[in-house]
């Protein structure tokens, strides 16, 4: 295919068809953050959120300090700059993956009696997330976008951007979200600070339940 612009890959390949479109995870990804800050709103998404921004401004400056092209000789007409050290999809890929890694085994604690199915979902949703960083970064080399190095470099430039914002959310901004979220205009967009819950999905769920069994109880109670 032309991969969604590259003119470095042959028409009819199968192949960089499907990377192409992998090669969009980022974009999904943002949608996803957006959307559950818009129906959420919770801080520690924001933050990670704010991470990824800072990531990608890292990338951008990384790029062009050391102004390295990209493999086919110049820019791609899909792409905003032609240097292309560190990978920039490679490097927010596995920020992505390795801050959501950290989270699942760091933040949120195991607290219902199901240990098993609760280890094994993070155990599927964690190696699902390193495979696809591990797909996007590959989709880059294979499209002629990036060289090998500048993938590898971009996702140990992720990797380490998100251990280091992890650390600094949970020691630096974590402390203050209570305060944050108690701020007016927090109340007044319905910002809110679930740092203090130990799992999140595991107390939404049961709020929700012990919610929904209420409102039919008193739904009975006035139909008799």
């Amino acid at each position: 295919m032309p991969a969604l612009g590259s003119p470095c890959v042959l028409n009819g390949d199968l192949s960089g068809h499907v990377l192409a479109y992998l090669s969009l995870s980022p974009v999904f990804v943002i949608v996803g953050f957006v959307t559950l800050i818009i129906f959420k709103r919770e801080l520690h998404t924001i933050s990670f959120l704010g991470g990824l921004a800072l990531n990608e401004g890292v990338n951008w400056l990384i790029k062009h300090v050391i102004q390295e092209p990209r493999p086919c000789g110049g820019p791609h007409p899909a792409v905003s700059t032609k240097y292309g050290m560190p990978s920039s999809h490679s490097q927010f890929m596995w920020f992505f993956s390795v801050y959501s890694f950290l989270f699942l085994y760091l933040r949120m604690h195991q607290t219902n009696n199901a240990r098993f199915l609760d280890l094994l979902w993070r155990h599927v949703l964690s190696l699902g997330l390193l495979t696809v960083a591990f797909l996007v970064s590959y989709s880059r080399v294979y499209l002629l976008y990036h060289t090998w190095s500048q993938v590898l470099y971009g996702g140990i430039a992720g990797g380490l951007m998100a251990i280091a914002w992890f650390v600094f959310t949970q020691e630096v901004l974590t402390p203050l979200f209570p305060r944050i979220a108690a701020w007016p205009i927090s109340e007044f967009f319905l910002i809110r600070d679930t740092s203090l819950i130990p799992n999140v999905l595991w107390f939404e769920y049961t709020v929700t339940r012990a919610e929904a069994r209420n409102r039919q109880r008193k739904l009975g109670t006035k139909l008799q």
